[in-house]
């Protein structure tokens, strides 16, 4: 049987699930260490295109955006998919990160 690659364990585990997953849950579900963070949102970057075009616009990628747990600021205009590292409202560190879900 073939292994599957990080990208492909990544959408089984994000079309798998019932309620979206932060990066964190992310990693510890595919036992790779949450350090590396980036990797996996490069990855979820590239799994954003491709599952679209694969499966011809039937199923996306969800990102659920980061929210200020100290103002409920929602970061609904980023750019590129990560965590953000402070509000731009009430300039608090205390970022609830975005979460994924594939539909």
């Amino acid at each position: 049987m073939e292994e599957l690659t990080r990208r492909e364990r990544i959408i089984k585990v994000l079309s798998e699930t019932k309620h979206p997953l932060t990066v964190d849950e992310i990693a510890r579900a595919l036992g790779i260490d949450v350090r590396e963070r980036r990797t996996i949102y490069e990855d979820l970057s590239h799994i954003s295109k491709s599952i679209r075009r694969r499966s011809g616009g039937k199923l996306q990628l969800f990102m659920v955006p980061p929210q200020c747990a100290n103002c409920g600021y929602v970061f609904k205009d980023i750019k590129r998919l990560k965590k953000p590292s402070k509000c731009p409202r009430c300039k608090s560190e205390r970022i609830l990160p975005p979460r994924f879900i594939i539909k």
